[in-house]
């Protein structure tokens, strides 16, 4: 499993928030979107003593491991699904509440995926998620970026920042028949490893940072690799490898 990258690591600040926000109580039935390895589905399960968490994915190597941490863990109520959040048939009113660390940008039709995602939530239920801000607010995509190509254009492919602008991220909520949405602002940095030998094996596996690299001849990529770890270098503090970054902590009830 060396080939995940460890978001559990790079969002450990992001968490202790995001944790606070969803409020699990120990009777709710969870529903985790995008769970990756299931860090948040455990932390859900844990305090749903006597409710349960169910952790979704569409990657099949992350909820291998997050299965293998939850048996050694000793949680019980959990269980987790490869599907798509999108079109997955959820049992109707199922769930008291969905979180999602990061996992609901990169839908091909937003309004119809929350929609669906709605149909599993009981009347009033809550959706809670992390998703990040602008890219230029974000300094993890905008200085990697920069560093391994003179390219200003924003990447092709999926789009971390879909759900940046809370007016259209408020729509987008409010006619897949969610209300009261709220939005908080999460300024923390993202980390990437104790030293930068570290966090350039750790960067390396991000989808974006292949994808770039994929698009240059073997010179150009050995140049672009060279400027990454001095980025890295000049990023790295007592603490280890931090770029800021900033995220909305988004809230919202379904419609009853």
């Amino acid at each position: 499993m060396s080939d995940l990258f460890d978001y559990d690591a790079e969002l450990r600040l992001h968490n202790d928030l995001f944790r606070t926000a969803a409020r699990v109580g120990s009777r709710d039935r969870v529903l985790d979107i995008g769970c990756g390895t299931g860090q948040s589905t455990r932390e859900a399960a844990r305090a749903a003593v006597d409710g349960s968490a169910v952790g979704l994915d569409l990657s099949e190597p992350m909820l291998e491991r997050a299965r293998r941490l939850s048996d050694d863990q000793g949680l019980t109520n959990i269980t987790f699904q490869q599907a798509d959040a999108q079109v997955h048939a959820f049992p109707p009113a199922r769930f008291d509440l969905c979180i999602s660390r990061f996992g609901t940008m990169f839908f091909a039709d937003p309004v119809a995926a929350f929609t669906n995602v709605g149909r599993a939530l009981r009347p009033a239920g809550r959706l809670v998620m992390l998703v990040w801000q602008e890219r230029d607010r974000n300094e993890w995509a905008t200085a990697i970026r920069r560093t391994l190509t003179a390219a200003s254009a924003a990447p092709h492919g999926p789009d971390a920042f879909s759900l940046a602008d809370p007016v259209v991220t408020e729509g987008v909520l409010t006619a897949a028949g969610f209300a009261d949405v709220t939005f908080t602002d999460v300024h923390e940095p993202v980390y990437y490893g104790p030293d930068s030998a570290t966090a350039f094996d750790a960067v390396l596996r991000l989808w974006e940072v292949r994808e770039l690299l994929a698009t240059l001849d073997t010179a150009a990529a050995e140049q672009a690799r060279a400027r990454l770890r001095t980025t890295l270098d000049a990023h790295t503090t007592d603490g280890g490898v931090y770029f800021d970054s900033r995220a909305w902590i988004v809230t919202a009830h379904r419609r009853r």
